[in-house]
């Protein structure tokens, strides 16, 4: 089989995942029709939890993918989920005293956590601009362009540049700025940063304002010159106000989706001279991803330290990025082995991942192929976000390498 007729077969085969079975999963079993805005935990046996706190962050994804499949396919069905995602991100957590998106809400919609999260505020931003460009709707723009505004002037460090991690409802500076339990109470974070920067990328594209235009190559530069360790090409997760690392755990999923998200925010940039220097970095990143984290079955283990692995088992969203971040240093590269290794990534989700009697994928497993146990399908955490973008980036870029070769 030549490598034309690999690429298509592998572009057909993701689509129908994305169509077939991710984007109906979500609309036919997440929505809650009593309530309005979606259930917040749903087992891998399809168990409803009712009463369990949701987030933001739940929300925002869905908008952001549902409006991504409308803006590809012009399907009715998903532009009514993302309005549905839309209603429910304007109706239960946009602070409508003080302005932007409330971290978690309990079951009824009665406000449990109402920090500033800039982690939170950053997938608010994504998601409202995505709706934006799927349907022309100006009042999500402005919401978006409102979130900014607001995480700008209270979040925005002048003096070391960057961003702090969150605030209070009325933007305060906040104590416990941790995005999750597992994570350090520092003031700055790589994962707060990346996505941040894929926000702004997303906002540029439709509002190319001096502010946000200057703050986005503000994020790109921190991205490559402070986070990215340039020894070791892994990204610091955690420093201090002025940038000192406080850290020295690697995470792998992290490592390979920020590859391609720094190319992407470059070209969005448009100097051509940072482009060159995002996608050699890239290379760099994927290439230290594919040497020590890439298990020999194809799946990305999760995190290491200095010491070893912390935890080598393979969840589903480090793999959905794998694929897409190997693709892109292929596309950059040219290096078969690049190519070789985002197909692995591709076929140990279809073996290990993707639950064919239930639908969706599952959160994860071990390093010996068991399913991770007690893991839920829904959760404040696990959404369509990473395997659906994957499923629409490979399509793309797939189309792209078959016009090359042709």
């Amino acid at each position: 089989m030549d490598n034309v007729q690999i690429l298509s077969d592998w572009s057909a085969q993701v689509e129908a995942e994305l169509t077939k079975n991710i984007l109906p999963f979500w609309m036919n079993r997440v929505m809650d029709r009593q309530r309005g805005g979606f259930y917040g935990a749903i087992s891998n046996d399809l168990v409803i939890d009712r009463n369990v706190r949701r987030g933001a962050l739940l929300s925002s994804r869905i908008l952001w993918t549902f409006s991504a499949a409308y803006k590809r396919y012009r399907r009715p069905e998903f532009l009514a989920m993302a309005y549905h995602a839309y209603d429910d991100l304007k109706t239960n957590f946009i602070d409508q005293d003080y302005g932007g998106l409330f971290w978690e809400i309990e079951a009824d919609g009665t406000v449990s956590n109402e920090r500033k999260q800039v982690y939170g505020q950053a997938f608010g931003i994504y998601a409202l601009v995505e709706f934006y460009r799927a349907t022309n709707e100006l009042a999500a723009l402005g919401k978006s362009v409102n979130i900014f505004i607001l995480v700008d002037h209270y979040g925005h460090d002048p003096l070391h540049g960057g961003y702090l991690e969150a605030l209070t409802r009325r933007w305060q500076p906040e104590q416990d700025v941790r995005l999750s339990a597992r994570d350090r109470n520092e003031p700055k974070s790589m994962n707060t940063h990346l996505h941040l920067m894929e926000a702004l990328t997303n906002l540029r594209r439709v509002w190319p304002d001096e502010r946000v235009t200057s703050r986005h190559r503000e994020l790109i530069e921190l991205m490559m010159r402070r986070i990215v360790d340039p020894q070791t090409a892994h990204m610091t997760l955690f420093f201090d106000e002025a940038w000192q690392p406080r850290s020295t755990e690697i995470s792998y999923g992290h490592d390979i989706e920020a590859s391609w998200l720094l190319v992407e925010a470059a070209e969005v940039d448009g100097d051509p001279t940072l482009i060159q220097e995002a996608k050699a970095l890239a290379l760099r990143m994927a290439q230290a991803v594919y040497e020590q984290a890439l298990d020999t079955d194809g799946g990305l283990m999760y995190e290491a330290g200095p010491h070893g692995w912390i935890d080598d088992s393979k969840e589903w969203w480090p793999q959905a990025e794998a694929v897409v971040g190997f693709l892109n240093a292929y596309q950059i590269s040219g290096q078969p082995h690049f190519l070789d290794a985002a197909l692995k990534s591709w076929a140990f989700i279809q073996q290990h991942l993707i639950d064919r009697q239930h639908g969706e994928w599952f959160r994860g497993v071990l390093r010996d192929g068991t399913l991770k146990a007690n893991e839920l399908k829904v959760s404040f955490w696990k959404c369509p976000y990473h395997n659906g973008r994957m499923c629409m980036e490979v399509i793309d870029r797939l189309a792209a390498l078959r016009n090359r070769s042709g």
